[in-house]
Order: C-alpha cells, then structure tokens, then sequence
C-alpha cells in the first residue's frame, strides 16, 4: 500500500540569540526530531520510521529559515528506495529567508535494485540567504545493480534561477549515463552547493579536488563541487574535506 506523506520545519529567531522550531511536523515514513547542534543553530534530524520511499510512495519535506534563522538539518540513516508499485516520489522544499542560513545535509540516497524513484528539490534563498547543500546517490546496494533514478535540483536566488540540473541513473536512462565521459564505472555520485554572499566580492577558484571532484563557481554567489567515487565512504571523503576547504576559506576571508 503507498503512502502520501509531508513532513514540515519551520524555523524563527528566539529573540534570545538563537533559533525556535515553532512548526516540525512529522508525516507517516518521515520522522523529525530536534537533535543538538552548536549555537546559534537550531538542529533537526529526519528519522525515517519505516522503510520508505516503496514504489508508489510520494512523500514530501519542506522546510522554512525565517528571516535571521540558522537551522541545520541531517538524517540518522540513509534513504533507501525500494521496488513497488509504480514509481516513488520525493519532493524536496527548502526556503530561506533574509539573513538566514540553512545547511542541508542528509545522508545518502541508495537506489536498490528494481525501485524507481523521481526525486526533485526546490530551493528558494532571499537575497542575503545563505545556504549549504550536500545531495549523494549510491547506485545499488553492495554487490546489486542499481534501480532506476531521476533527480531535478532547482536553486532560485531573489526569484531568479542560480542552478537548474538533472540526473538520471539505470533502466530507462539516456544511453551514456555509465559510461566513461559521466561515471566512469563509479557507483556514487554527490555534490556540495554553497551559496554565501561573501562570493559576490570575492568568487572561489575553480580547481580540481583529486582526480574525481571539482569545485565550480557558479555565475552568482555560489559555488558547486561535483564528484564521483567508487562507494559512499570515499564519496563522503571527498565532500567533507571540500566542505572544510570552502568553509575555513570564508572564513578567513572574514577575518582577513
């Protein structure tokens, strides 16, 4: 049986230097709870009650970063897609107001063997937004072929488009997606998206980050790392030492 589901976050300033949770609303597979995280953030950590996205499921996030708010959210395992009936979707909302910032970070996305799932995630920033955004993708459990996976990521900055990009992964593919000019025989996939007002003065770089990810500045104040790897640990590797790298970066800037 497939599940329609919306989880929901909101977030505001306290007025005590920190940041409320007013609105988190848990919805059928999708379960949020505050979980610490260093001040002046507010954390939430989505916990997936049962297994879910199945074939069929269409299951919804959105989340809110009131003005001035700094909310950081993750996941407490990864999300695994499964076979059912019919295709799964996985909706995506995020909304960032004035002088707000989000960081973005759940765990992976595994496609298991014969699931279908279109997944989508809408970002809205206000001007003086920030945002940091990590998406990874596990093609197959260890050993399996992966399902079949198609994700839109839509980044609008002041109303206006910043980063519009699909993918698409196993059966049903374009012809080329395994191949040596996309994967190259690497089974996860992932990128960072920063999007920091300090990058209008002073963009980032392009350089290589070793032989399988790039950071990318983007025309606006952002920046994307790409990167394949051979599984989601060394995946993970390679994002967080470009986390690191972009993150000390800014703020030396700041400090400079």
């Amino acid at each position: 049986m497939s599940v329609t589901a919306t989880a929901r976050v909101r977030a505001a300033p306290d007025g005590r230097g920190s940041t409320a949770l007013p609105v988190l609303e848990s919805d059928g597979p999708l379960a949020l709870r505050r979980t610490r995280a260093p001040a002046p953030y507010a954390g939430v950590t989505v916990v997936g009650a049962m297994s879910a996205p199945l074939g069929g499921d269409r299951l919804a996030i959105e989340v809110e970063a009131e003005r001035g708010a700094r909310l950081a959210v993750g996941a407490a395992a990864a999300t695994l897609a499964l076979p059912g009936p019919g295709p799964a979707h996985y909706d995506v909302r995020l909304t960032v107001g004035e002088g707000a910032e989000l960081r973005w970070l759940p765990e992976q996305l595994i496609s298991a063997r014969g699931s279908e799932l279109r997944m989508t995630t809408t970002v809205d920033l206000a001007p003086t937004a920030r945002l940091v955004l990590r998406e990874e993708q596990v093609l197959g459990r260890h050993g399996e072929p992966t399902g079949t996976l198609a994700t839109r990521l839509t980044v609008r900055r002041a109303g206006r488009p910043l980063l519009d990009q699909e993918l698409a992964h196993g059966p049903g593919a374009p012809d080329g997606w395994d191949g040596p000019a996309v994967l190259g025989g690497h089974r996860a996939i992932g990128q960072l998206l920063f999007v920091l007002p300090e990058f209008e003065e002073k963009p980032v770089a392009p350089c290589l980050l070793g032989p399988t990810a790039v950071l990318t500045p983007l025309a606006g104040p952002a920046a994307l790392v790409t990167a394949v790897a051979a599984d989601a640990r060394l995946l993970r590797g390679v994002l967080d030492r470009a986390t690191e790298l972009v993150l000390d970066g800014v703020g030396a800037a700041q400090h400079g």
